[in-house]
């Protein structure tokens, strides 16, 4: 067996976390200390509020802003950097959010919309995904929100990419050997296209979908152990585990959503769905009843956030992108100021470029917003530095951007929230505030972040040609 192990079933096929028992001596000692570097983005709605984010200081960092503030237990392992702008214009019929949002991971010069059709170019996680996927199962993995106005992955100028929002089409990709399918939902009469990944055993249709996945693997999984040492047997056992705790939690949440789905009538909407997906397939066509509910959002978020870390411990994506949050959804209970609830109002209201045109109680609301966001990431954080990964920790050998799709709720894109987590192998110098000459192309980041992912670009999106290209396109002093 290769780092990239698996155990087959009927109807499925796990990959498997690093174990050193299963390798030779001799590749014991060629792999040790050099897992694959993996690159994940955590992009969140509706900006920031700078002055809670923006670091006091430059250099090392000591006390934190508030919305930063969960991150207090991580502090050595972020790289906060400031004075990153978009710059790119808009031709054709955009609003703010498409805009901002068609920019946001491509950097283009222009982005242009003809006829409904939206150009961009290609976006920094496909880029990446374009070196790196050649090694792995899934090329890349897209999942969350991101929908509708917030298209942010691009694998072609005139290709986005959708992501999936469904935990349990998320969880079958990775885990049950089913063809991998991530529909762009349509209505009756249209072609639903699909983007598909590297293709193994399709999973059967019916009553198996809903069987462990452990279950379909017991016996290879029984053989497989009695070859590992009592280390490695301990970290097959601990990853089992982690599987079946999320297979229970997808499932738990595909139950409530569903209800969710019949009581608004959204099972019956009539959509043209790809072959091979469960029965539950479209219950996640409307999140309102989620988006409604911060702690039943908060779970979502956690458990897609583990189904990255599972993607990336078992080698099955190095690039990963998250779609964190919608512009619509409500805070009760996280906002505890004033009386309005609703994101994307509170946004307008409070989250303008300038604090002085704000209204300050919006703002605050907005504050607690980020902040409750930020302590989301953070629990990804701490669990990443908890896992071994071939003697380091999963974040040491990773690489997370944790930014938003605009810079400020006024749809700005002027000194966008951006903080790298991990030391990608060593190639970045952690526990700091960079800050950037202002306007400073955000492109400059998305090439630093591929050339460390391999590739040979020396340029990405306007990093060289926009008005305010800085630093022949890199950013200095990362490492």
């Amino acid at each position: 067996m290769n780092r990239r192990s698996f155990l087959r079933g009927t109807g499925a096929c796990m990959a498997l976390p690093f174990l050193e028992s299963l390798l030779p001596r001799a590749a014991r000692a060629a792999l040790a200390g050099r897992p694959p570097l993996r690159m994940g983005i955590f992009t969140v709605t509706g900006g920031t509020v700078l002055e809670s984010w923006k670091p006091a200081a430059e250099g090392a960092l000591t006390t934190l802003p508030s919305i930063l503030r969960p991150l207090e237990f991580a502090k050595n392992d972020i790289l906060v950097l400031t004075g990153l702008s978009q710059n790119g214009k808009a031709e054709g019929k955009f609003n703010g959010h498409t805009h901002a949002a068609t920019l946001h991971l491509t950097a283009s010069d222009v982005v242009k919309e003809e006829g409904g059709k939206i150009t961009a170019s290609v976006s920094v996680d496909q880029a990446a995904a374009q070196i790196a996927g050649k090694e792995t199962f899934l090329p890349s993995l897209e999942m969350g929100l991101g929908k509708g106005e917030t298209k942010y992955s691009f694998s072609a100028p005139d290709q986005p990419i959708p992501y999936e929002a469904n935990p349990r089409l998320i969880f079958d990709r990775m885990f049950r050997g089913r063809q991998p399918e991530t529909p762009v939902w349509a209505r009756a009469g249209a072609r639903a296209s699909v983007a598909v990944a590297k293709p193994t055993v399709a999973a059967p249709a019916g009553p198996s979908l809903d069987q462990s996945v452990l279950d379909l693997v017991l016996d290879e999984s029984k053989s497989l152990r009695g070859k590992l040492g009592s280390g490695d047997q301990q970290r097959l056992d601990e990853y089992m585990e982690s599987v079946r705790a999320v297979e229970v939690r997808v499932a738990q949440m595909n139950r409530q959503q569903t209800s969710d789905s019949k009581d608004m009538g959204i099972a019956k909407s009539g959509l043209v769905l790809p072959k091979n997906l469960p029965a539950d397939a479209t219950v996640w066509k409307d999140d309102r009843p989620m988006m409604s509910d911060p702690e039943r959002h908060a779970d979502y978020i956690r458990l897609l956030s583990d189904l990255m870390i599972l993607a990336f411990q078992t080698d099955t994506t190095r690039v990963c992108t998250f779609a964190v949050g919608s512009d619509g959804a409500y805070f009760p209970g996280v906002v505890t100021v004033g009386y309005e609830r609703h994101c994307h109002t509170l946004e307008h209201q409070g989250n303008a470029a300038r604090p002085d045109l704000a209204d300050p109680i919006s703002r605050e609301a907005c504050r607690q917003i980020h902040e409750w966001y930020t302590s989301l990431f953070a629990d990804m954080i701490r669990k990443m530095k908890s896992i071994d990964d071939g003697g380091v920790s999963l974040l040491d050998n990773s690489m997370l951007l944790f930014t938003s799709y605009m810079a400020d709720g006024g749809h700005g894109r002027k000194d966008y929230p951006c903080l790298l987590a991990g030391k990608a192998q060593g190639t970045i110098k952690t526990g700091r505030h960079l800050a950037f000459e202002k306007d400073t192309p955000v492109a400059n980041l998305y090439l630093e972040m591929i050339q460390r992912m391999g590739s040979k670009a020396d340029e990405f999106g306007d990093s060289k040609t926009a008005k305010t290209a800085r630093y022949n396109g890199r950013l200095p002093g990362l490492a």
